[in-house]
């Protein structure tokens, strides 16, 4: 059995994830469509929230993938750090626009959620100002990438200020365990009492079995578009060299 490091090659890594690619996509597909049409069109209204909630399938897989996006680029650019292995860090560039966009649908489907039940498109809660940093944080890592002629010096800044947004994509995730004040409901999916069967922290499962289909639709869709960047990323990393070769000779 091989090395997890021989898909740092990018020969191996293009070859490997062109076979896996239209698997991930397909899967990414009937998830993310059979998810959001059971969701939105098969759950019966909240008796609290009246069809308002069914944003959830929207907001929650979005609003988790913006923090598991920028998680997955701190893990990447930590790689890059110790390892130098170039597939690591643009893997890492690859992902941010995705998480960015992500974490702007988090953003603006928690306003329309949030209207209707706290009255307000916008609150300064901990967990929305964290998420609004965590979103500038994308938008700053995207632009100095951009601003840097050389990808190593490139690499090494942005590895930098993702270990730095780290500390906000954890703030977005846990900031309602630290302050208590916000407006932001705690997690009702995800959290331990939650997935042990407690009945008052419990989504019921006619919300929450098609909110699981979403979450993963979501997840292999990142999946599938970090692969697909990735790839381009590294071919336009080659195209780059070769011209820079030809403009030396």
């Amino acid at each position: 059995m091989g090395s997890i490091w021989e898909y740092a090659n990018p020969k191996k890594f293009i070859a490997t994830t062109d076979r896996l690619l239209p698997w991930v996509s397909a899967l990414a597909l009937v998830a993310l469509v059979g998810g959001l049409i059971w969701g939105f069109f098969f759950t019966p209204d909240d008796y609290k929230q009246g069809s308002t909630v069914k944003i959830i399938y929207l907001h929650v897989p979005s609003a988790l993938m913006a923090i598991n996006a920028w998680m997955m680029m701190l893990v990447a650019s930590l790689i890059w750090i110790v390892r130098r292995h170039h597939v690591s860090a643009l893997a890492a560039r690859a992902a941010a626009p995705i998480g960015a966009v992500m974490t702007l649908i988090a953003l603006i489907t928690g306003a329309i959620w949030g209207q209707p039940m706290w009255g307000t498109w916008w609150e300064w809660d901990p967990r929305l100002t964290s998420f609004l940093i965590l979103f500038l944080f994308y938008l700053g890592y995207m632009a100095l990438w951009a601003a840097i002629e050389n990808d190593d010096t490139a690499a090494d800044l942005t590895s930098i200020l993702c270990l730095v947004g780290s500390v906000f994509a954890i703030l977005s995730r846990y900031a309602v365990n630290f302050w208590n004040q916000g407006l932001h409901q705690g997690s009702s999916v995800m959290r331990a009492g939650a997935m042990m069967g407690d009945t008052e922290e419990r989504v019921s499962n006619v919300y929450a079995v098609p909110l699981f289909v979403c979450i993963a639709g979501f997840i292999l869709l990142f999946i599938a578009l970090v692969f697909l960047r990735t790839q381009t990323e590294i071919r336009a990393r080659r195209m780059r060299a070769l011209l820079a070769r030809e403009r030396m000779n």
